[in-house]
């Protein structure tokens, strides 16, 4: 027997279909129908292979929402005759994992057939857990398939990552898009085939591009807008920007909503309200949000709105990181808190963002400027003979360690980028510079005279 009750299955289908979303309905069941990710599943790739010999290993796919992660893992065990058992991570606890693997580690041994275990989201359990796949995984009992949209260098426990191949699959062309909408608006048995729609090339057009690279998203449109006109209709363009400006593509992590309140909390955090900046974190996670997303903005925070002004946050941002993947959720959403309140609270400073875009504007503007010979590096005699590094002068040789040196190529001589402000620890930071520069100064007005 088979690990799930199949009973009364196809009975169920029929009625599953009117309830499900067009996304799930026409999800390719061959990879005749399977677009865009030719590059790692098509005909004569490695994989491809390792399906057709039924040779396939524990994989994990990274990519982006709407690659088709889900619809490969499905697939491939179709094309083995493998069974597929799905999971998220998000809404799925580990024991529950760990009970179905090992079920199905026992049915690979009564049956000779290997299960799919299919894990979305794997990045969610934290590195702890994933420890649990590992005899299973070794033992080739199971057929572990990850899906995640986070770099698995970072997310990923190392001693799993390293039994498992990792296969990137690129968010998806406009091109395959486009053959993904033809096929839902041709397929009569799970599409849209039976409404008799017309579509132009215009329109086509728009539904790839609103998509940005996620199938689903794309597919959600197309059905909101077949709802709207009805059978026997044309999906034009201005039907389908009536329908996209209403909001009828609201879906959680790639939706509006999702940016409205990342900005509201990053907005809140830098006008310095932590009661509301913990409303906004609340709200977050308690949608679903991956909290690894949230803590990557508050890194980036800590740098972009605080910088010097207290060097600490950054530090307990990455603490706080480090704390999530070694607690997991919900524990570690606590952490998650505390870093809201104390970025909050934090005296802020955009001064290193400011002086680090005006760097990146002369770099990009001014081209490769070459390093004054001075500071070059010499460690040959034919370099030390055209002059590189000749009248370098060593900083720890002069009285306060500065030096009449000029550091910037000739054309920036006069640059300032940096330019503190007047608070936290950055009002120390800006006495230093002030009495730098004077120093500066007067070392230059000597060498002049």
């Amino acid at each position: 027997m088979d690990i799930f009750d199949k009973k009364d299955a196809k009975s169920k289908e029929h009625s599953l279909k009117e309830i499900k979303p067009l996304a799930d309905r026409i999800r390719p069941r061959n990879f005749e129908h399977f677009y865009g990710q030719e590059k790692i599943v098509g005909p004569d790739t490695p994989l491809r292979k390792a399906i057709e010999t039924d040779k396939v290993n524990s994989l994990i796919f990274w990519g982006p929402p709407g690659s088709g992660k889900t619809t490969l893992a499905r697939l491939i065990a179709k094309a083995t005759q493998g069974q597929f058992i799905s999971f998220s991570a998000v809404t799925s606890g580990i024991k529950e994992v760990k009970e179905v693997l090992s079920k199905a580690s026992n049915y690979y041994k009564m049956s000779g057939r290997r299960t799919y275990v299919f894990i979305d989201e794997i990045h969610r359990f934290n590195k702890a857990q994933q420890d649990a796949f590992l005899p299973y995984v070794e033992k080739g009992d199971i057929i572990l398939i990850g899906a995640t949209t986070e770099n698995p260098s970072f997310e990923i426990n190392s001693a799993l990552l390293s039994r498992m191949r990792v296969y990137v699959l690129e968010r998806l062309s406009e091109k395959a898009l486009i053959e993904v909408i033809k096929h839902a608006l041709t397929d009569k048995e799970n599409g849209l085939g039976n409404m008799n729609l017309t579509i132009g090339e215009d329109a086509l057009s728009f539904i790839a591009q609103a998509a940005d690279g996620d199938a689903r998203r794309g597919l959600t449109l197309l059905e909101n807008t077949a709802l709207f006109l009805g059978e026997d209709s044309a999906v034009t363009l201005e039907a389908l920007k009536e329908v996209y400006q209403k909001g009828t593509v609201l879906y959680d992590k790639a939706g509006e909503e999702h940016y409205n309140i990342i900005s509201a909390l990053h907005k809140t955090i830098r006008g310095g309200d932590p009661d509301a900046a913990l409303y906004w974190l609340a709200r977050m996670l308690s949608a679903g949000e991956d909290p690894l997303y949230i803590i990557r903005r508050l890194v980036r925070f800590a740098s972009e709105d605080i910088g010097l002004a207290d060097s600490y946050a950054l530090t307990l941002a990455l603490n706080v990181k480090e704390a999530y993947h070694f607690l997991g959720s919900p524990e570690g959403e606590l952490a998650l808190a505390q870093l809201v309140v104390y970025l909050a609270c934090a005296p802020k400073s955009n001064a290193i963002y400011t002086a680090f875009d005006k760097a990146l504007r002369d770099a990009k503007e001014k081209g490769s400027l070459p390093v004054p010979l001075d500071i070059r590096n010499a460690p040959t005699k034919l370099m030390k003979a055209i002059g590189y590094g000749k009248n370098y002068k060593y900083a720890h040789d002069y009285e306060n360690g500065i030096t009449d040196q000029q550091y910037f190529p000739k054309e920036l001589e006069s640059s300032r980028y940096y330019f503190p402000a007047d608070k936290g620890r950055e009002k120390k930071i800006k006495e230093y510079l002030d009495w730098y520069q004077k120093c500066r100064q007067r070392l230059m007005a000597d060498k002049e005279q």
